[in-house]
């Protein structure tokens, strides 16, 4: 922004600053500027014509020692008078045109910057196009806000914007300004609420924040809402990033993320919490950065299997038990680890190795801390000011005012952002049931309805569906999945029905129901075997996908092996099995880190996974299961070309309850390559049991999660099992096979 250098001596030919008296300044607009309290700096500050055809030049500088004009083509300066001791500079020129000039500025110590004037920039990038940030849908937000490069009658800088339509004054503040308000207030844009200044010479990596004078008459620090880069917490400043022209390297993984329906894809996903998925405990117990991970995470999980990585939140937040779900800078990725081109190595990586990734993107609710968006302007900007409304008892967290345009803009332009700027694959909206209803964890008199007498949300699932319309429009080839645990109609089905438009659905339900039979004594399992049924009722009423995520194993809920009944062999086993029949049920795939080898202890985000646990077999064994499922998931088309459809499935055994045996088809498009699942929940081994199938030939046994490669008993049906003309199960073919115990089996057959 400046050039500095130490003072030389003063030029005595260079004039003489005006009297005191031949000023035209008005003292109490004087006084408004050294109390930054002015709303209009522009009105006072910089080049002003007197009524004698004159300039006056007007600089509020605290703590310079003195300052002087630097007129364009003219070597002397021009000395100014001091007319406030806090230090407000002006002087007099007698030039009829409006000068070009920069300032000189003498600090203490004898440190002499020179830099451009910023109230001598009439225009404002982007004034004409300001009032399109309330436009839903336009990615005007993300350009024309917070602090963007530009470049001002050929003067290159940072333009600063901000949305804050109540306050009284706002001025960028940053190491540059020693952090002092009184140096950088900003214009109002009146008719967008929008406070702007253009900042010369000014350019990446500086410190920023935004302080106002509230309409509460109380001064208020704030980050950027718009931030693309902040500090590393516990640090709350925001960080002017200026994106490079970066050459992707992955164009063509955006052109064949494009191409066909995702629905008819297969979709395993590995939910992953960076900071936790491995640390450096000889540093100290640092995170991994984000190119470490680009070596460490993306190969493993490719190696295992998974399409796509899931982040939790990496959006920019303050505190690291929230494990992102507060954020506060919803445009910046966490600084954690690292920088955001560092994260665009990251997102490159992860495209050459064949994995998509989707955000954890949080639109419900944002935290209260004093440097965020709560009270931004002195009122109830981004949060709605009726609590009944705009705050989360639970979480003790403010809800967005989704009925505001500039805030449903705001959300609507993030969503597009991550999409647009880093490439990401999909979105995983958190806790939309919270969004869809407003007696969300409300009693009676704690909430509003809406205009109807409902108790939905209606600007929630607005700001919802013009979510999905948006991105499906600019690039039909990503994703949205909804976390809606509730039996809210059409979260998947297209905006033009009535539905929200989500891609997906997590299936809480069949996730709840499975879990508790799994929990049950195998000799109970028998009183619950509706727990395993009960889902494929309504399995094809959405695109659902199947969540084994954090949120199972935290808060004294224990792993997923803890929640395994038997000895230590029948735990391991019990998992497999139910691995084996989650990868063959209807649905896309979601495993949380640590399950894939059977972490035992419950999840700590303050800890790395438990990587040595992998030196016992039967926790190999698990992650060698989980990576034949996800192959034979992405190879057996019958297991994934219908996933969402009720043509894609058939019932073989559904009603076995006293052997907690159960058994289905699964159809792709080539209907004679069919694939049976087939699920034996007890350790009682069963010889020679039949099940019916509607086509004759060889079933090749694809998985076994008994095999002893996984750490089972190694019983089988060596191999594949040739079907009989023998009618069973209301079918004219049938299979004999030999179930392993606590065990399931997926049988391809060949075409």
């Amino acid at each position: 922004m400046t050039a500095a250098r130490k003072a030389a001596p003063r030029d005595a030919t260079a004039g003489q600053a005006a009297s005191s008296s031949s000023i035209r300044v008005e003292p109490a607009a004087i006084g408004a500027i050294v109390q930054a309290r002015h709303g209009d700096p522009f009105a006072v500050l910089g080049p002003h014509e007197t009524a004698r055809g004159e300039w006056e030049i007007r600089a509020m500088l605290p703590d310079a020692v003195s300052v002087s004009i630097l007129l364009d083509g003219r070597e002397a300066p021009v000395p100014t008078m001091r007319l406030d001791p806090a230090g407000f500079f002006v002087a007099r020129l007698s030039s009829p045109e409006k000068p070009g000039y920069r300032l000189r500025i003498e600090w203490p110590g004898g440190t002499v910057q020179e830099s451009r004037d910023p109230y001598s920039f009439g225009s404002i990038p982007g004034f004409e196009e300001m009032g399109r940030i309330r436009d839903v849908g336009s990615d005007a937000p993300q350009r024309l806000l917070g602090a963007q490069p530009a470049s001002v009658a050929g003067i290159e800088g940072i333009h600063f914007a901000i949305w804050a339509p109540n306050a009284r004054r706002v001025s960028v503040v940053g190491g540059f300004n020693n952090w002092d308000g009184r140096r950088h207030p900003m214009r109002r844009l009146h008719d967008s609420g929008v406070w702007a200044l253009f900042l010369p010479g000014l350019g990446s990596g500086e410190r920023y924040k935004y302080e106002l004078l509230g309409a509460d008459g109380e001064r208020h620090e704030k980050a950027d809402p718009m931030a693309f880069a902040a500090e590393k917490p516990p640090a709350t400043a925001s960080i002017v990033h200026v994106a490079k022209d970066h050459a992707w390297r992955d164009a063509a993984w955006m052109a064949a993320r494009a191409e066909g329906d995702q629905r008819h894809k297969p979709i395993s996903v590995y939910e992953c919490h960076l900071g936790s998925w491995a640390r450096v405990p000889e540093e100290g117990n640092r995170y991994l950065t984000y190119r470490e991970l680009a070596e460490r995470l993306i190969p493993y999980v490719k190696e295992m299997g998974f399409t796509h990585i899931e982040l939790l939140p990496i959006t920019e937040f303050p505190f690291d038990g929230s494990w992102g779900y507060q954020t506060l800078a919803l445009f910046a990725p966490t600084s954690r680890f690292g920088t955001p081109e560092d994260f665009i190595h990251f997102v490159e990586a992860a495209h050459e190795a064949g994995l998509g990734l989707i955000l954890d993107w949080v639109p419900g609710h944002f935290p209260s801390d004093a440097h965020g968006l709560a009270l931004l302007d002195g009122t109830h900007l981004y949060e709605h000011a009726d609590p009944r409304q705009g705050f989360h008892q639970d979480w003790g967290t403010y809800i967005y005012n989704y009925g505001r345009q500039e805030v449903a803009a705001f959300l609507v332009a993030n969503a597009r952002f991550w999409l647009e700027r880093y490439h990401l694959d999909g979105l995983r909206v958190d806790a939309v049931a919270s969004m869809l209803y407003l007696d969300y964890s409300r009693q009676a008199g704690q909430w509003v309805p809406n205009r109807f007498g409902g108790n939905e949300n209606l600007e929630a699932i607005d700001v919802l569906r013009r979510m999905n319309e948006t991105v499906y429009a600019a690039d039909p080839g990503v994703m949205t999945v909804a976390e809606e645990s509730t039996s809210w109609p059409g979260v998947s089905h297209p905006t033009y029905t009535g539905g929200l438009g989500f891609g997906f659905k997590w299936n809480m339900g069949w996730m709840h129901d499975t879990l508790l039979f799994m929990s049950k004594e195998p000799v109970h399992r028998r009183y619950h075997h509706h727990n395993l049924t009960f889902g494929l009722l309504y399995a094809f009423s959405e695109n659902f996908m199947l969540p084994l995520s954090h949120d199972e194993v935290v808060h004294g809920k224990g792993s997923l092996l803890g929640k395994m009944p038997g000895d230590r062999w029948q735990k391991f086993a019990n998992l497999r099995a139910y691995f084996g029949f989650m990868w063959g049920h209807p649905g896309k795939k979601l495993l949380f880190m640590g399950g894939e080898f059977g972490q035992e202890r419950e999840w700590n985000h303050d800890r790395s996974l438990d990587w040595h646990l992998l030196e016992d077999g039967l926790h190999s064994g698990v992650r060698s299961l989980v990576r034949d499922l996800n192959h034979a998931f992405r190879s057996v088309p019958a297991l994934h070309e219908r996933d969402t459809e009720a043509g894609g499935f058939e019932w073989l055994v559904a009603d076995d309850a006293e052997n907690s045996v159960i058994a289905w088809l699964r159809r792709g498009t080539d209907e004679d390559r069919v694939a049976v699942v087939v699920s034996n929940f007890t350790p009682m081994p069963r010889e020679g049991y039949r099940i019916g199938v509607p086509l004759p030939g060889t079933y090749r046994e694809v998985v076994n999660t008994d095999a002893a490669a996984y750490g089972g008993s190694g019983m089988g049906n060596g191999g594949s099992v040739r079907t009989v003309e023998a009618e069973s199960h209301g079918r004219p073919h049938s299979l004999t096979l030999t179930l392993p115990p606590l065990a399931t089996l997926i049988l391809e057959r060949e075409a």
